[in-house]
């Protein structure tokens, strides 16, 4: 296990570096209007978290296809770590068809029996939870039983200190209330959308009062340490157990939307550990505030920008 900054190279070469931070679970192809585009939720978040200067790791698996191969290669040119992208000889490369509403809001069509519904637990990945500073998971990437139980097997293996975040992902049928309360239980951070929010309180079987008390119940009940809400152009709000802000986002001409909430989650987790004078930082209203108004910006860059990993600088 390493200490917080100290990560195992490729080459396993041990230096002194920025925070390891994993996203877990769906890489794939969206076929947008435009285009094809790589992406999936794990994708997204480690890559925004490594042009914000951390060690972004992708923990995935790809067919032994073209397009598992073109994936990786892109990833790579993106200076993302592809070790952990497990090769399914037995499944293809996953695929979704995006479509575009208005304001550059997506819908998905998420095709069934891709790699990563076949994730693999492994000593490898083992070693990736232990020395994890972050890692970002979702419920899309769960609706299988055999890669749910490998995510939950790298929650578990996570070393103390570790930020987990469960960034709720209500796509077509593939999520139920076992997957909620599993995922919620294992959780630092629950992240979701204005429009997910009530249906997570549905499924979750928790009273339905105003935004800010029906967090602080889902806080109670599964003992997270933050709850994020995403309002889409209308920012964010984030709630502790002491403490609450309201962002009321930042203002841009949306390209489309694809990704931006993703880019959002890595802004957050960026400034919880770079905030973090300690394993457990404190909550207060001023880290808050430093969380959602990084998570805002950098999800209006996104938002600005064609696909969900666009190329740097940032514009914001």
């Amino acid at each position: 296990m390493t200490a917080r900054g100290e990560s195992r190279l490729e080459g396993d070469e041990l230096k002194a570096v920025c925070p390891t931070i994993v996203g877990l679970g769906e890489l794939l192809w969206d076929f947008l209007p435009t285009g094809r585009q790589l992406g999936g939720a794990p994708a997204n978040f480690a890559y925004i978290s490594t042009l914000l200067g951390n060690r972004g790791v992708v923990a995935s698996r790809v067919g032994n296809d073209a397009l598992g191969e073109e994936a990786i290669a892109q990833l790579r040119e993106r200076k993302l770590e592809c070790r952990y992208i497990q090769r399914d000889i037995r499944h293809p490369t996953g695929v979704a068809k995006v479509g575009l509403k208005a304001q550059g809001q997506p819908s998905f069509e998420i095709v069934e029996g891709a790699a990563w519904d076949s994730l693999e637990w492994s000593t490898e990945w083992k070693a990736l939870a232990e020395k994890a500073d972050a890692v970002c998971f979702g419920s899309l990437a769960q609706r299988s039983a055999e890669s749910r139980e490998t995510i939950l097997s790298f929650l578990k293996n996570t070393a103390e200190g570790a930020v987990r975040v469960f960034d709720v992902n209500l796509r077509q049928n593939y999520y139920s209330a076992e997957i909620l309360t599993a995922s919620c239980g294992l959780a630092d951070v629950v992240k979701t959308n204005d429009e997910e929010f009530p249906k997570v309180l549905e499924l979750l079987r928790l009273p339905r009062e105003s935004t800010e008390v029906s967090a602080r119940g889902l806080i109670e009940a599964f003992a997270v340490k933050l709850v994020c809400i995403t309002r889409g152009a209308a920012g964010s709000l984030l709630v502790a157990n002491n403490c609450s802000h309201s962002h009321p986002g930042i203002p841009c001409k949306v390209a489309d939307s694809v990704g931006a909430g993703d880019a959002f989650t890595a802004g957050l987790v960026q400034e919880y550990l770079h905030n973090a004078e300690a394993s457990e930082p404190e909550l207060n209203e001023r880290l808050l505030s430093l969380m959602n108004d990084r998570g805002n910006r950098m999800g209006a860059w996104v938002a600005s920008q064609a696909g969900a990993m666009p190329a740097g600088p940032f514009a914001f």
